[in-house]
Parts: structure tokens; C-alpha cells; sequence
């Protein structure tokens, strides 16, 4: 079937004619596309940790990104439409280690997880959700080939096997169903090719020859219907070929053009256009980058020059042929947009009564019950809350201290947390978060002392988080709730109960200003929100646990009014999700039953009236930090 062009990362009009074009001639249009290249040894050979970037579509020189976590040579890549990821390597010492960064914006690499062993000299592929580790060095040569879910973090799980051990850098071509190894090393260099299906799993199969055995370049170098292995080395000397594999079928690859040099241990990144080979070694190490065409063939051209001469870097792009998706089966149904789109919500981290690390997730337009997510970095429970409609946040918490450490999830894909940043000041008992789709705010809780700080981060980016301004009153167990503009605490301890109500613009910085009051003093209660109704329920007074659930009309100011009961009296500590409809109330602590709890309650957020019956966590736990993909700070 045809590849239909990725309409959604275009800017402009597109025509019948357009869309023809670029089905027919297997390319399509990637707005602001980027290069990637990350790491490899310099000039006097040290191994350095500089992440360059340029814009595929341009020539020009590179400029820098930012840094991977630690120096590492002789590693692979693979890239998404948002990440590129980068695996294993040496440091000299040969590592397990992936990490990523998020390609259009700029700052430093984040762990992924893990190889399921130390390798280097390995080989990268990845459509637009798997990313593919294919072969390699441990230091022996395997046939080993294992898969991430590039959406989530975490470690490498088995596929499959190449049809032969083989390392020394195999070049790797991809179209959105195909991933194909090319070359290599399995003792002395390979002209061999064999191929996967990346949405299925087990062995590869044969695909064909390459004119030249070869090794030692880069990966993910195709469009979608062609790729090309670029330079190398051939066991006697670095060869400047470019060699053609045609991926819609099973074929040997052609002699289609030269690079400008013979180099060996280059990078690769394409678009659906252009195929750029960087930097490399030809007895000493190159700056260059070159790009040929991939409809043409012939001799490459000057692209610019990355920002150091290196070798055993690696490359990738948020444009390469494994990407162009159209309908061959591996796209998503198109993401609704507005409000109500997000259904998930995650419960992460909490107390029964020790620190957990656990996450659990349900559907919130469901009844059922809760199912595991994943791990979080660090088990802690009394965190804050933040999420947009992809990722979510778990901000500080207390371990036996409070700390400062923020972890995030993509709330849409199952897996563990990984580091994004720190607070300005560590602290527990936080439970208050607001957010909309850009901005994350999480305020108060103790120190120990109590703060009346707010931070902020801007979730699409990793980072430390920033100053905010102040709460009216320093305090702590303050739930938040939020409409896209403006994010609301309610009550507290301070050190007894209030009942203020205080309320924020989301998008700006400052002190917090007056919105009203509860019907009671009362702190530890949970929130929710549709983008005008703000709804607080449960919580604990100075004598009991309460049931009593009352809501905000969040664009007005004013005290709040009766909306019913839950289902069973508890502290909640911030624990509420919601999309636009409906809202969900996720465990707590019951003092009554002197025993947390695993009950999930859910309300109608624009009527009135008592809780029902959602279905039940997985384990009893209260003071965990909730995150959902729908809230009302999302449109």
C-alpha cells in the first residue's frame, strides 16, 4: 500500500497534485526536521559527550544541542518523531546505557534504561514507535536484536536474532513496516543483509548483498521507500561509495554515488529528501558533513561542518523513512484534540504506610479497575502533581527527608519514570499541582518547615524547576484544580485547618490572590476539574475524615458550594483525576477503618450530586501524586 505523507509536522496547504507527488515519489513534507549527533571521540581521542543538531531541510554548520549523560564512543541511535536515543557505546569501558533528548528542543540527555548487556559497535532502527538494537559487541560479536517502546523509558526486551553475529557498526536501513542490517563485521567485513518486520517480533531473514562489504558507518539512513549505506570501512581501507537498497523488496544494493571522502565510524540523518553523512575518521578525524539526494544518486555535496571532527558519533533524525507512517498499519489513529480528549489517569508513588515507587493507571471514561503503569525512580509518597495532555510529573515527596526530585511519564505509554529535573527547595506533604498544556505549577508542604513556594517548570522540557511566587499562607496537603488559565489551591494545614481558597494565573508568575473560601476548615482533600468547574472532596478537619465534596465555578471568584458526598469518608492528599466529564477520586487513608485505602469513587463534574462506585486500585495507598492526560487545564 502506498505511504500517504505526514500532513500533521507541515505548515501551508497541501494540493491534490502535492500529495500525488509525494506518494508516488515516497517522500513527504517534515517542517523544521532536525539532525542529531551525539557523542564519538575528537582529534587527540578523547571521548566527548557534545550533542550537535542542524536543520535538515538547510545547509549550514552545526550548532550546539546540548549533552548526552556521560562521554561515549561507538554507540547507536534511533529517533521517533519527538526523541532520538541513543544506546550503548564505550566510555572506553563498554556500557548498557540508553539516554535521550527530545529533538526540537535543546538542553541535555535524560537515562532511558538499559542494553540487556554491554555493547558496542551495535546497530540502531526504529519506525515511529519501536526502536530496534540490531547486533554488536560485548566485546564478542552477537546476533542479538531487542526492542523499547520509544513513547515510554525503560530496558531493552528480547526480539529476535540477526541471521548472523555481527558488530563493528552495522549500517541499518528503515521504512515504516522494514528494518534492515547492512554489513558489518562478524570477523572480517560482511556484504550481507537481512531484514525485520519492527512491529512483530522474531528472527531476521535474508534480504540480500550489498555490492561492497563494508562496516564501521552510521544508521536509520533511508526514506521511505530507499536507503543508502554511506562510506565505510571494508577491512583494508575507508571507501567514500554510497551504496542503494531498495526496501520494498528483497534485493542487493547498487553502487549509486560517492561521498566526499573515504572516511570510516561516520553518523547518518536523513529526510524523506536528503541523506547527510557526518563527521568520521580517515586517519584522522572530520568535521564534514555531506548530503546526496536520495531520488538522484551521483556525487554528495557540501552540507556545513559539525561543530568538532569526530568518529564514532551517532546520528539521526525526527524525519527518516521509518516515520512516514501513512497507512501501512504502524500510525495511531489521529489523537482527539478539545477538551475531554485525554481518558488517562495515573496514580504514582504513595504510602502503605512506607514509600512506594509504583504506578497504576485506569481509563477514566471507564469503570474498572486499576492496572500497572510502571515504577517511578524513587519510592516516596506526599509528592505534587502535574501533567499535560502527553506527559505528567511527580514533584518532590518525602523518603525519610524531603526531597527535591522531579520524575515524568508519558501518561499514554506504559513504563517507568525517568529524572526531569529538581525543585527549588526540597519538600513533602505537597499534594497541590496545577497545569495546563505548557506549564506545571506545584506549591506549599513542609521543608520541614512550612512553604508557601510555588514552582514551575515547562513540562515539555527537561529541567529544574523555577520560581513561581507565594501562597497566601505558608502551608501543606492543599489540593489544586484548574481551568487552562488559572490553577486554584483549597484549604490546608497551617498549622491547623484553613479554609482560604487562593487562586493563580497559570501562564504568568506572582503571589497567589484571594478566590473565596470552603464550606469548612479542612486540609488533605482531593481535586478535579473540567476547564470552568473546579471540584474539592474528602479531607480531614480538626476531629474527623470527611466525605463532603463541593465545587468552584473556576473563572468567577466567590465561596464554594455543596455538590454531595463519596462514597466513604478518607483523606485523599491531592489524590483526584479527571477529563472533562468526569472526575475520580483515588484512594486514601480512612481513619475509621485506621487503614488506607484502595476505593475508587467518580462523579458527573457539571451536575451535583453523590459519588459512585469506580472499581478499585490495585493496592490500598494514599499520598500518592495522580496525573491525568484529560484535566481541565487541557484544551
Amino acid at each position: 500500500m502506498a505511504n500517504y505523507p505526514q500532513l500533521d509536522d507541515c505548515s501551508g496547504v497541501w494540493t491534490l497534485k502535492e500529495v500525488n507527488d509525494a506518494v508516488m515519489g515516497g517522500y513527504w513534507r517534515n517542517h523544521s526536521s532536525r539532525g542529531i549527533f551525539c557523542g564519538g571521540d575528537d582529534e587527540p581521542g578523547t571521548i566527548i559527550n557534545v550533542i550537535d543538531f542542524v536543520t535538515l531541510a538547510s545547509a549550514g554548520d552545526a550548532a550546539d544541542f546540548g549533552d548526552m549523560t556521560g562521554t561515549r564512543k561507538h554507540q547507536s541511535a534511533f529517533s521517533s518523531f519527538t526523541r532520538h536515543i541513543n544506546i550503548g557505546g564505550g566510555t572506553p569501558s563498554i556500557t548498557n546505557v540508553m539516554d535521550y533528548v527530545t529533538i526540537m528542543t535543546q538542553g541535555n540527555a535524560a537515562d532511558f534504561g538499559d542494553l540487556s548487556a554491554n555493547t558496542s559497535f551495535l546497530g540502531g532502527a526504529s519506525n515511529s514507535i519501536r526502536g530496534l538494537r540490531m547486533g554488536g559487541s560485548t566485546p564478542s560479536v552477537v546476533n542479538i536484536i531487542e526492542y523499547v517502546t520509544m513513547t515510554s523509558t525503560g530496558n531493552m526486551i528480547d526480539f529476535g536474532n540477526l541471521t548472523q553475529s555481527v558488530g563493528d557498526q552495522p549500517q541499518t536501513v528503515v521504512s515504516p513496516t522494514r528494518a534492515i542490517r547492512c554489513g558489518g563485521s562478524t570477523g572480517s567485513y560482511t556484504n550481507t543483509m537481512d531484514s525485520v518486520e519492527i512491529m512483530t517480533t522474531g528472527n531476521a531473514v535474508d534480504f540480500g548483498d550489498l555490492a561492497y562489504a563494508v562496516g564501521t558507518s552510521g544508521g536509520n539512513n533511508s526514506s521511505s521507500t530507499r536507503g543508502f549505506v554511506s562510506a565505510g570501512y571494508d577491512g583494508s581501507g575507508y571507501v567514500n561509495y554510497i551504496q542503494k537498497v531498495e526496501m520494498a523488496s528483497q534485493s542487493n544494493a547498487v553502487d549509486f554515488g560517492d561521498v566526499s571522502t573515504g572516511r570510516g565510524y561516520t553518523c547518518n540523518a536523513s529526510n524523506s529528501v536528503r541523506s547527510l553523512t557526518a563527521g568520521g575518521n580517515t586517519g584522522s578525524r572530520i568535521n564534514t558533513i555531506d548530503f546526496a539526494i536520495f531520488a538522484n544518486g551521483g556525487a554528495a555535496v557540501d552540507f556545513g561542518d559539525l561543530n568538532n571532527g569526530t568518529a564514532g558519533t551517532s546520528g539521526g533524525s525526527n524525519a527518516h523513512g521509518g516515520l512516514n507512517d501513512g497507512y501501512q498499519g504502524t500510525r495511531i489513529a489521529p489523537i482527539p484534540r478539545g477538551g475531554g480528549a485525554g481518558q488517562r489517569a495515573v496514580y504514582a508513588t504513595g504510602s502503605n504506610p512506607g514509600y512506594s515507587s509504583d504506578m497504576e493507571f485506569i481509563q477514566i471514561n471507564t469503570l474498572g479497575n486499576g492496572t500497572d503503569f510502571g515504577d517511578m525512580t524513587l519510592a516516596r509518597y506526599g509528592g505534587g502533581p502535574s501533567s499535560n495532555s502527553t506527559r505528567g510529573l511527580a514533584a518532590g515527596g518525602y523518603t525519610g527527608s524531603g526531597s527535591n526530585v522531579i520524575d515524568y511519564i508519558e501518561i499514554a505509554t506504559k513504563g517507568n519514570g525517568a529524572d526531569f529535573g529538581n525543585l527549588t527547595v526540597a519538600r513533602f506533604n505537597i499534594a497541590g499541582g496545577v497545569s495546563n498544556d505548557t506549564r506545571g505549577v506545584v506549591g506549599t508542604g513542609s521543608t520541614p518547615s512550612l512553604s508557601n513556594t510555588l514552582d514551575y517548570v515547562t513540562i515539555a522540557t527537561i529541567g529544574n524547576a523555577s520560581d513561581f511566587g507565594d501562597l497566601s499562607v505558608a502551608r501543606s496537603q492543599t489540593p489544586g484544580t484548574q481551568s487552562n488559565t488559572r490553577g486554584v489551591f483549597a484549604g490546608a494545614r497551617s498549622p491547623g485547618y484553613l479554609n482560604t481558597i487562593d487562586y493563580i494565573t497559570i501562564g504568568s508568575t506572582g503571589n497567589a490572590t484571594d478566590f473565596g473560601d470552603l464550606l469548612a476548615a479542612k486540609g488533605r482533600g482531593g481535586g478535579v476539574s473540567s476547564t470552568t468547574r473546579g471540584v474539592f472532596a474528602g479531607g480531614h478537619d480538626p476531629s474527623n475524615d470527611l466525605n463532603v465534596i463541593e465545587y468552584i465555578t473556576i473563572a468567577s471568584t466567590g465561596d464554594s458550594t455543596d455538590f454531595g458526598d463519596l462514597t466513604a469518608a478518607r483523606r485523599l492528599d491531592g489524590c483526584g483525576a479527571s477529563n472533562q466529564i468526569r472526575g475520580v477520586f483515588m484512594g486514601g487513608y480512612d481513619a475509621g477503618a485506621s487503614a488506607y485505602s484502595n476505593v475508587l469513587d467518580y462523579i458527573t463534574i457539571a451536575s451535583t450530586g453523590n459519588a459512585a462506585d469506580f472499581g478499585d486500585m490495585s493496592v490500598a495507598s494514599g499520598s500518592g501524586v495522580v496525573l491525568s492526560n484529560g484535566h481541565g487545564g487541557l484544551s
